[in-house]
């Protein structure tokens, strides 16, 4: 296979990723960025972490909504835990990789707040725990997810929303979740400021 009709069969497998998600997601996308604004509105903020490239989705999201994304409009609040990298990289006196979105959930986030979690194969023990800390603090959960996904999904109540790219191509599923913040984005600045 010549690399034009490898560049070819990536665009089309995008492509098809992209339309059986657009079958199967509009609907939780919906909630989900509705969610995010009953969030906004009654003073709540937006937290998100992920890891390895899903590092640069987190940072994404968090930088549209505190800048803008389509529109001019206020400052709304949210944070990438991944972007304190004092608190990332801390790993002594007890404190481990597990932790590092954990411990940030249980001392910036509050009830009412939206944890938005972004992984695209779903397992990260890391990410569970920050889950779980979102719940003791009554923290609703978005997970941004591919693959069988199954640590997170388990880890899921029935307050949290799901949205999974049923995909196991990392690159497909990256690039339907980018497509998907953009949405969520849009969904909050309609909602808030139309």
């Amino acid at each position: 296979m010549s690399f034009q009709d490898r560049i070819k069969q990536h665009f089309s497998d995008s492509i098809q990723t992209k339309i059986s998600a657009a079958d199967s997601l509009p609907d939780v996308i919906n909630i989900s960025g509705k969610m995010i604004a009953e969030s906004l509105i009654s003073g709540g903020k937006v937290l998100s972490c992920g890891n390895g490239s899903s590092v640069d989705d987190s940072k994404r999201f968090s930088t549209y909504l505190v800048n803008r994304f389509e529109i001019e409009r206020p400052s709304l609040p949210a944070i990438a835990l991944n972007t304190d990298i004092s608190a990332v990289t801390y790993t002594k006196n007890g404190c481990n990789i597990e932790e590092i979105f954990s411990r940030q959930v249980y001392s910036l986030g509050s009830a009412g707040d939206i944890l938005l979690i972004i992984s695209t194969e779903g397992n990260t023990e890391n990410i569970v725990k920050a889950i779980e800390v979102a719940h003791e603090k009554d923290i609703k959960v978005i997970a941004l997810i591919g693959g069988n996904g199954n640590n997170i999904r388990q880890s899921l109540q029935d307050t949290d929303v799901e949205i999974c790219v049923d995909s196991s191509d990392s690159a497909r599923i990256q690039e339907c979740q980018v497509l998907i913040i953009n949405c969520l984005c849009d969904i909050v600045d309609q909602s808030l400021f139309s």
